[in-house]
């Protein structure tokens, strides 16, 4: 009798803890879809551009006349992973070199970065915006959270070379993200890098996908990271080849000198404002030879900007402080 009733307290110890796998490896799978699923109307243009022009009205007049010379030219090239992927650029006559590219944020498309390009097009700057894998018109069925998709900016890096280079060889190249984007940009900067990208800017990005995942899912669904989280990572790897823990903007900013400027939006609490700290911290701020002490990166609370709004909300001192910091680092 005492044999049996101890095989039963096993079987039921057994049970209940191969329940709580279950539950906890399915709940890490449905926040896995949740968070890397590409948006429903990733691929509606129209209602992009429909959008941005309600939330920027003067950018209609400038596509138009962009359009209405064909300026806004359409590229699209193989990734190593065989996906085809999406680009529009504007090619600036005045640009010296001088090239912007901008990486949008998470389900968003090239779309929502056109009013950065119009301040930099008015800077003279020749512009490329890239669509992230899953985003806009580029391929794949998964979002990558600026880690994998690294790689893919630094094919864009490539393809600006070769598409703005002038008499004087190579073009001048900012990096420049917002949100995911920015993630994206920072991740890119702790890469051996051709001497064709000279800085960064970086607009309310966060310290790593771990961390804005825990964040998020303490927000939304009030749960701490334990169970959850570790079985969303360990599923990512399996499916994705990647773990949240390994997508880490600031262990790649710590890699590389890299120039950038960090914006971030006072009262950002989607991906927290005092995450720009630590970004900016683990940034190295001195170059050798001689280990001769040399600031060459910048930083802008905006006060009072949600998340991603710094420029809709101060457009003009934002164009001046990118101006500034660019300028220092690409010349005129």
């Amino acid at each position: 009798m005492r044999f049996i009733m101890k095989n039963k307290i096993l079987i039921t110890v057994i049970s209940v803890f191969s329940l709580l796998v279950l539950i906890t490896f399915g709940a890490g799978w449905f926040m896995l879809d949740y968070a890397l699923k590409p948006a429903p109307d990733a691929r509606d243009m129209a209602a992009r551009y429909s959008r941005m022009f309600g939330e920027y009205p003067y950018m209609r007049q400038w596509v138009d006349s962009l359009r209405g010379v064909k300026a806004l030219r359409d590229t699209f090239v193989a990734m190593p992973d065989g996906c085809r992927h999406h680009a529009v650029y504007v090619r600036n006559p005045s640009s010296a070199g001088r090239t912007a590219l901008l990486v949008h944020g998470y389900k968003d498309s090239y779309v929502g970065m056109l009013p950065l390009a119009k301040m930099y097009a008015d800077m003279g700057y020749n512009v490329m915006l890239p669509d992230l894998h899953a985003h806009g018109l580029s391929e794949g069925g998964d979002i990558r959270m600026g880690w994998k998709d690294r790689r893919d900016v630094m094919r864009w890096i490539g393809v600006a070379d070769s598409l703005f280079a002038d008499s004087s060889g190579k073009p001048r190249i900012v990096l420049h993200g917002v949100s995911m984007g920015a993630a994206t940009v920072m991740n890119v900067a702790g890469e051996r890098l051709p001497a064709s990208v000279r800085c960064f800017v970086e607009d309310c990005g966060y310290t790593g996908v771990w961390d804005e995942f825990a964040r998020q899912l303490a927000d939304q669904f009030g749960l701490p990271p334990f169970p959850v989280l570790y079985a969303a990572s360990a599923l990512c790897k399996l499916r994705y080849g990647w773990t949240f823990g390994e997508a880490s903007p600031v262990s790649q900013l710590a890699k590389r000198e890299t120039p950038m400027l960090y914006i971030h939006g006072s009262s950002d609490y989607y991906v927290p404002s005092v995450m720009v700290f630590p970004l900016y911290n683990a940034n190295p701020t001195y170059v050798a030879p001689g280990g001769v002490f040399r600031h060459f990166n910048d930083i802008w609370i905006a006060p009072g900007s949600v998340h991603a709004c710094s420029f809709h909300d101060y457009p003009n001192e934002y164009a001046e402080r990118v101006r500034a910091f660019v300028g220092r680092m690409i010349g005129e």
